[in-house]
């Protein structure tokens, strides 16, 4: 079994969208989106949740109200003013806490409680392309690194028990702590940018970060005719980091037109000169899937 990981230096450069086109062409896979924080690739799945697990992480202060003197201690103690004290009792703002603990410590009635954080939720849903693990994290919550790492261990035992060839992963944008954890276990990286200046300086930060986890990493351009002359410029760099440009993708309406149905371009426009380009970088990647060979420590999940 492979695992594909794809990925974006920022928002908006079409990852999903050509995650979803892959998604069609591939056989015998497992998908995941690890973008917890912002998942978008069920828009165009329509996946049907068979099963929905919590996500619990960390803690958060709890108020005993009937313990609780409201003598202000834990209001005076607490640096991220997540406490505030009413008439009766103390009262924690969720959003603030930061469950250091401090407030419970020094609390004279012990009034307060660290208790298990209910983060969000993960979920086993079935879609037309196969099955799908994916995850939604609550608003303002962290440890969006810690869920990415769940999704992919479910996933991998999804597709193990499955007997798949193939773990086809969504990831988040950017190079933070959510992308951090879906490198763990990719056998191959294709990270895809847009011929913009902010495309070509986020896609320098991924490939840095590629090359500190030793993964194989290609690039993709997505809509490159809009700017050749930037296009240019990220073939020259891939040139000079010994990067492959493993394609180029057409701006194309029809892309467009596919997602306002919440399709793929493939179940839409697949003579399109995008399909065709998108075909063409999937016999690629499969190419490459078969020749890349992980090292040990890429492996360790």
């Amino acid at each position: 079994m492979k695992e594909l990981l794809i990925l974006s230096g920022k928002g908006g450069t079409g990852k999903t969208t050509i995650t979803s086109s892959f998604a069609y062409l591939a056989k015998n896979k497992v998908l995941v989106d690890c973008d917890v924080d912002a998942a978008d690739l069920h828009i165009i799945l329509s996946p049907q949740k068979s099963q929905k697990h919590d996500f619990v992480s960390g803690v958060k202060a709890v108020v005993d109200p009937n313990k609780c003197t409201a003598c202000g201690t834990c209001y005076e103690l607490c640096r991220y003013d997540a406490i505030n004290i009413s008439d009766a009792t103390a009262v924690v703002d969720d959003f603030s806490c930061e469950g250091c603990g401090v407030c419970a410590y020094f609390c004279p009635e012990n009034a307060i409680a660290l208790e298990p954080n209910h983060c969000g939720y993960w979920f086993v849903s079935d879609t037309r392309f196969g099955t799908l693990i994916h995850a939604e994290l609550k608003p303002g919550e962290e440890n969006s690194g810690k869920l990415v790492s769940l999704v992919k261990q479910k996933a991998k035992q999804r597709a193990e028990n499955e007997g798949v060839d193939l773990l086809l992963v969504d990831g988040p944008p950017g190079i933070g702590c959510p992308v951090i954890s879906s490198f763990s276990g990719a056998d191959l990286v294709i990270t895809v940018t847009e011929p913009t200046k902010s495309g070509l300086h986020d896609l320098k930060r991924i490939i840095e970060l590629s090359n500190h986890f030793k993964v194989p990493t290609y690039v993709i351009v997505n809509k490159w005719d809009l700017n050749k002359d930037m296009s240019d410029k990220i073939h020259e760099f891939c040139i000079k980091a010994k990067i492959q440009l493993l394609g180029i993708i057409p701006f194309d309406k029809e892309i467009i037109n596919a997602l306002v149905t919440g399709k793929t371009v493939f179940e839409e426009f697949k003579d399109c000169k995008a399909a065709q380009s998108i075909a063409n970088i999937w016999q690629q990647i499969k190419k490459t899937l078969e020749e890349v060979k992980s090292e040990p420590e890429q492996r360790s999940r």
